[in-house]
């Protein structure tokens, strides 16, 4: 679709019509102990990043990223270190380039701030998206999750939610789309090689 912008997922923007609109945010939930962190790094592949992280050091970042299988970019990585988290990424969103990505990784920790000005962030957050047209993706992890959790998936205009399981011997990662503002919403479950590379799973298909 025009003037969408790709994830660098062939799989993913197959599946979403070309891509995700400019401005859009995107709640990513999955479980702690999942892959979930391989589909992150690769999406730093189409074009410039911002990577915040909440919780891992920026070194550790770096370097899950450097050596991460897949096609990877060199996005710009910053620490969410302070006492005040959500005034601190604020001032990071703010120096967001124009057609960029921004990933937050994980929420939890601004998620579990006052609920009034999470709520003001999150309106703020999509404001910057659609002033410099460009993506946001939220990393939400299940399981004990914030309160405030709910308002990230109403304020989200997509989410992805990964689950895994064990099928037999192996595991078994799908990625489903239950709210999807920016067009057609898929309505098939994505079934996902979150291996080498996030990849369409075909080995249990019948043809």
């Amino acid at each position: 679709m025009v003037g969408r912008l790709d994830t660098g997922i062939d799989v993913l923007d197959r599946k979403l019509d070309g891509g995700l609109p400019p401005g859009c945010i995107v709640a990513y939930a999955a479980e702690a102990a999942s892959q979930s962190e391989l589909l992150l790094y690769e999406l730093t592949a189409a074009r410039g990043t911002l990577y915040l992280s909440t919780e891992r050091s920026d070194d550790a970042v770096r370097h899950a990223i450097e050596s991460s299988p897949s096609a990877v970019g060199s996005p710009t990585v910053r620490h969410v270190t302070s006492d005040t988290p959500i005034e601190e990424a604020t001032r990071l969103i703010g120096a967001l380039p124009d057609g960029a990505n921004l990933i937050i990784d994980t929420m939890d920790v601004l998620e579990r701030c006052d609920t009034d000005e999470y709520i003001a962030f999150c309106n703020d957050l999509k404001s910057q998206m659609l002033e410099t047209g460009s993506i946001a993706v939220l990393h939400c992890l299940k399981g004990n999750a914030p309160e405030n959790r709910s308002r990230t998936f109403h304020a989200a205009d997509a989410v992805f939610d990964l689950r895994t399981e064990i099928a037999g011997t192996e595991l078994e990662n799908h990625l489903t789309v239950p709210k999807f503002r920016g067009g057609s919403q898929p309505t098939d479950a994505i079934k996902l090689e979150l291996t080498e590379e996030v990849a369409i799973d075909t080995s249990r298909d019948i043809a």
